[in-house]
């Protein structure tokens, strides 16, 4: 009958594992959700979102999920795409890329990079993030995926995984009028969010304001400086990026992050009548942003020993947070009257994988619970057969 009672034991701590996930989960989207506000500040824009980064928070919102054109600031998803590459090691900053013909063709906002033209994704990624290139967007889409349209089917497929369900890309820079070729601030904002957190490397290009690049072509050498689309950098201090985009279709458009006191903001404008107003709309969001917000952040960095495990090879398993708890304050709450407590599922049973979770810490202020991080197993106890309990009772007795 052991057997039996082992598996009970077992389907009780699924059951209550799956319990804690739930209530964790629905807790997390109530909270993203209570900080929208939709009055605070006064836009002629006809859409726009204010998102916090660690967190996904949505802080203001007008008109976020109306269908619009995005312009150049497609050139985002171009270039987490790139950013993705990198970090698979499909492609290095340092790999040369010869310009085809057809993104040399490429109208609007360019580099002028000429056929055969070669330069390093190090430097095309400058020309996409700083002088918002065309030519440079395609020749980076051809290198990832062999062709402009095979990059434009890995732009959708990963807007499908983000869900953006508002977008639709037919090109890799924004120069489509076609209405085919939508988004919205909401879903703008989302592959922002996605760009800057799982890519702060991004910050080093597009903080740049300035910088020559040299072309290289059979006529010979010839410097060329980028000049960052980006005014907002020289107009509010803590301004970090991200992208423009203006087409007649799009009007103005702003995808705009800056960073203050350890908190990143993402403010997206579309639609804008003028440049001036996006820049100047795209800053009123940030400040309100800043003014309103503060972050607890706790990054969960120590072991929290041994809990006990039944049926395994070893008696104990080390455990350990999963990671960092980020709590947006938007009420001037004092952190510290922060609670935090420890809670363990009753029963472990191996096996038990590294990484599975057997518990949370609870965060909690005035009674009201914040938030939850999962306790994780920092290591693997397999099942303990005969020989195994064999093997404890020779060692309990014999040494």
């Amino acid at each position: 009958m052991k057997w039996i009672r082992e598996k009970i034991y077992r389907m009780m701590a699924t059951t209550m594992l799956l319990v804690l996930l739930s209530q964790s989960i629905v807790y997390a989207e109530e909270t993203q959700s209570s900080a929208v506000n939709t009055t605070a500040v006064s836009l002629t824009s006809p859409s726009a979102i204010l998102m916090e980064a660690s967190t996904g928070t949505v802080l203001f919102e007008k008109n976020p999920d109306e269908v619009r054109s995005p312009a150049s600031i497609t050139k985002i998803m171009t270039l987490l795409l790139t950013f993705e590459a990198l970090e698979k090691g499909r492609i290095k900053l340092e790999d040369e890329v010869t310009t085809s013909a057809y993104a040399k063709s490429m109208g609007g906002s360019q580099v002028f990079l000429d056929e055969g033209e070669i330069q390093t994704v190090d430097t095309l990624i400058k020309c996409i993030t700083v002088a918002s290139g065309n030519d440079a967007s395609v020749a980076m889409a051809e290198y990832v995926a062999g062709s402009e349209t095979e990059f434009v089917s890995m732009m959708n497929e990963k807007a499908t995984q983000l869900g953006m369900t508002n977008t639709h890309f037919l090109d890799c820079c924004g120069l489509s009028s076609d209405s085919g070729h939508h988004t919205t601030a909401r879903d703008v904002a989302i592959m922002s969010r996605e760009l800057i957190t799982k890519y702060p490397q991004i910050y080093k290009y597009t903080k740049i304001w300035m910088e020559d690049i040299v072309h290289v072509t059979r006529q010979g050498s010839k410097p060329f400086t980028l000049s960052s689309t980006n005014k907002l950098l020289k107009q509010y201090q803590w301004t970090t990026g991200l992208k423009t985009g203006s087409t007649n279709a799009a009007k103005y458009c702003f995808s705009a992050t800056a960073q203050k006191d350890g908190i990143d903001l993402i403010a997206v404008i579309m639609g804008a009548p003028d440049f001036k107003v996006r820049f100047s709309e795209a800053q009123s969001l940030l400040e309100y942003g800043f003014a309103l917000t503060r972050l607890y952040v706790d990054e969960n960095k120590e072991m929290l020993g041994d809990i006990p495990v039944t049926g395994g090879k070893a008696d104990q398993l080390a455990v350990q947070p999963k990671g960092t708890f980020r709590y947006l304050d938007v009420t001037g709450a004092d952190f510290n009257q922060i609670d935090k407590k420890y809670h363990y599922l009753e029963l472990v049973t191996a096996p038990v994988e590294k990484g599975a979770e057997v518990g949370y810490i609870s965060y909690s202020l005035g009674g009201k619970e914040l938030g939850r991080m999962p306790i994780i197993a920092a290591e693997s106890v397999q099942k303990a057969y005969f020989i195994d309990y064999l093997k404890k009772i020779l060692l309990k007795y014999l040494i």
